[in-house]
């Protein structure tokens, strides 16, 4: 834990998350529906507005540089969230999943998506402490992702999420059929599994690999696992209101990848630059920090940050609205 924050704060911090999260569980079961735009709308801005706090109360109980890193880990792990959010729709889409139902499947993979997180965060930390080199890997992973990003977007992880489908499918009984959203139903006598259980494995799968590029990148922002830990938090806890606020909108914003990979770019050299000014490698310059080597400040990293998603997202709007220009014109002239 971060000693320049109060035990309490932390403590009770963990407390309000669990409960939260335990709140917003409870009510995508008990009561399964298509949220309207004003509901959706109302609590992505109540899990906005709670982050906002947060932050706030880390300004005063913490310093301006712990409040400045949550900001900045917070965006951008609401940046991937929506990056995440994407594969969520795509696989919503391909098994046909009715919409009724959609609120449970994705609570349950954003609650899946917390413990991968929670356990990547454990090894990562554990990892920094004992080898600070591990930047290097970190820096260089987040380098090759931001590339792989920006030229193939999601095509690989489609591809490798297929093939892991078409394997379960070859080794379970799982129906056609949708009941509920019933993980296992009875047929002619039989227990068997129902698509529920491919969603989730597709969600899993795709959890995973966002995990996989999401701790690294805020890892790079800061090293305290609880700021890591509420910032991962406070991102995927509105995701799925913002599922149905923003609905086909994100398929919609064709430069928010380039956004996104600009992101991982970006912390990925952050990460390496950290990793020469804390050198310890005896085959780097002697085992020496390399002078040189300048050090990112985060108020320079929010502003990048920030700037890179805005870049992306008007971009986007702006090529939605001449595209639809274009086809009014199309129409009046056919």
């Amino acid at each position: 834990m971060d000693s320049a924050l109060p035990l309490p704060f932390e403590i009770g911090t963990y407390v309000v998350l669990l409960l939260i999260i335990t709140l917003d569980l409870v009510l995508a079961f008990a009561r399964p529906h298509i949220p309207s735009t004003r509901e959706s709308v109302l609590w992505t801005s109540f899990y906005v507005a709670l982050a906002v706090v947060f932050a706030a109360l880390m300004f005063v109980l913490g310093d301006a540089e712990q409040g400045g890193q949550f900001i900045a880990g917070w965006l951008t792990e609401y940046s991937l969230s929506i990056d995440n959010l994407f594969v969520f729709l795509v696989i919503m889409a391909r098994f046909s999943v009715p919409r009724k139902y959609q609120q449970e499947l994705l609570m349950v993979g954003i609650i899946i998506a917390l413990v991968l997180r929670l356990i990547f965060i454990i090894i990562g930390a554990q990892l920094i402490a004992s080898f600070s080199w591990v930047f290097y890997i970190f820096g260089a992973f987040l380098v090759y992702t931001a590339i792989s990003q920006a030229v193939t977007g999601h095509a690989d992880e489609d591809e490798k999420e297929s093939r892991l489908i078409a394997f379960l499918r070859t080794r379970v009984a799982i129906t056609e059929e949708f009941e509920g959203a019933k993980l296992r139903t009875r047929v002619d006598g039989k227990r068997v599994f129902t698509p529920v259980l491919v969603v989730l494995v597709a969600l899993g799968t795709t959890d995973l690999v966002f995990a996989l590029d999401s701790i690294p990148a805020i890892f790079g922002i800061t090293q305290s696992p609880f700021l890591v830990f509420t910032a991962n938090v406070f991102a995927l806890m509105g995701l799925r209101q913002l599922y149905f606020l923003l609905g086909t909108l994100v398929e919609k914003l064709v430069y928010l990848q380039y956004g996104i990979a600009a992101i991982l770019l970006f912390i990925g050299v952050k990460l390496i630059l950290q990793a020469m000014h804390e050198n310890e490698l005896p085959f780097l310059n002697g085992g020496e920090p390399i002078a040189w080597a300048p050090t990112i400040p985060t108020l320079l990293s929010l502003v990048i940050i920030l700037s890179a998603m805005a870049v992306a997202v008007v971009a986007s709007l702006v090529k939605m609205r001449i595209d639809a220009s274009r086809e009014r014109d199309s129409v009046e002239r056919g």
